[in-house]
């Protein structure tokens, strides 16, 4: 399988910051190994768009898969009751 790259929209980098620094590192560790899997056990398609999200705890990542650019792009971040809005 191709590894696939990694992009981080300016904005959601932003809202890593914000993450406490424990549940970042954690966060951070399972983004990373998106490059290997874009779609591994656990990530689940947001319905009625094209991106998927990934849990860590509280936190949720939301990120776009583009297959024929193999490219993963993380497009938000942020706490559970928050990251859908």
């Amino acid at each position: 399988m191709a590894s696939y790259n990694l992009l981080i929209k300016p904005s959601a980098a932003k809202e890593l910051e914000a993450v406490p620094l424990k549940k970042r590192r954690l966060l951070v560790s399972r983004l990373g190994r998106l490059s290997s899997d874009p779609r591994p056990l656990g990530s689940e398609k947001i319905a009625g768009t094209d991106r998927y999200r990934l849990r860590q705890g509280d936190y949720r990542a939301v990120y776009e898969v583009q297959d024929q650019k193999l490219q993963v792009i993380i497009v938000k971040i942020g706490h559970r009751r928050d990251v859908y809005r």
